[in-house]
């Protein structure tokens, strides 16, 4: 039926986080304005047929069916593309010619877990990392605070200053940058990946100047990490789908550059906003 297919009306929406630009496609005018809401903020305007995308998906929506929420997603490397699955989604990506599919229903979560998944991929090959921390920019510098579930990303998200920039109090991205006549430095920028406060970063950017390993105590305080145990704790605490050995290397290979390059600290703090005046 490729006439038919040919008539089909295609809408675009170009979503980039971190300067890396992914173009979406679908035929679902509904499920395109939806898109534009939920990543209000990382939208680029195609004024033209390139917006500078570097990777595309076409999305083809299909009716909800009941799937298990506790499925843990799968992406696995075959033939030169990469598969992922979930309850809610299939999708497959050739990062040789950076396009892709992802067959869902029309929400916003299927497509989220894939974005994260490209973006981890995408990382990996240039030394950065997503990972599960609120970040934040004050005087032009980037702070990240990591650690798990329940560890007080939210709350130093919601105590930080008026003078600050919040990145996300969720998952941090981070880049490392190769910088003409200067060191190689690390950037966060903005993301729209939200946790409990539903709120979008800005899409900006700093050098990191920090990363902080959350614990929350009966004062406010700031110890020094040694590098093995700050490399341990940083994986932890990285984004990682993929079973995949040249993966995995390269993921241990960019917690170690990261935390001989930034220093970390554990910063044990009450829900209190002087703690910031430690930070930055």
């Amino acid at each position: 039926m490729p006439g038919l297919a040919a008539q089909v009306e295609r809408h675009s929406v170009v979503i980039a986080i971190g300067g890396v630009a992914v173009r979406v496609n679908t035929a679902d005018a509904d499920f395109l304005a939806m898109l534009e809401e939920r990543y209000a903020g990382f939208v680029i305007a195609e004024t033209s047929g390139d917006a500078g995308a570097e990777h595309e998906f076409d999305v083809d929506l299909i009716p909800p069916a009941p799937s298990d929420p506790d499925v843990d997603v799968s992406v696995t490397y075959r033939s030169g593309r990469w598969l992922m699955e979930r309850g809610d989604f299939r999708a497959e990506w050739d990062p040789a010619a950076r396009r892709g599919w992802i067959r869902q229903s029309a929400n916003p979560y299927s497509i989220d877990a894939v974005l994260r998944i490209v973006h981890t991929l995408v990382l990996a090959g240039r030394g950065g990392f997503l990972l599960h921390s609120a970040s934040a920019i004050r005087n032009g510098k980037a702070f990240l605070f990591a650690g798990a579930s329940g560890a007080g990303k939210t709350t130093i998200s919601r105590l930080a200053p008026a003078d600050s920039t919040l990145l996300t109090d969720e998952i941090s991205y981070v880049r490392k940058l190769d910088v003409p006549q200067q060191d190689e430095r690390y950037v966060a920028f903005g993301t729209p990946f939200t946790g409990e406060l539903a709120k979008l970063g800005e899409n900006t950017s700093a050098p990191v100047t920090a990363l902080y390993l959350l614990a929350k105590g009966e004062e406010n305080r700031i110890d020094p990490v040694t590098v093995s145990d700050a490399g341990r704790e940083l994986l932890a605490n990285m984004l990682f789908f993929a079973e995949d050995e040249e993966l995995v290397y390269s993921a241990f290979q960019a917690a170690c550059d990261f935390v001989h390059c930034v220093p970390v600290y554990r910063l044990t703090f009450m829900p209190d906003a002087r703690v910031w005046e430690m930070i930055g």
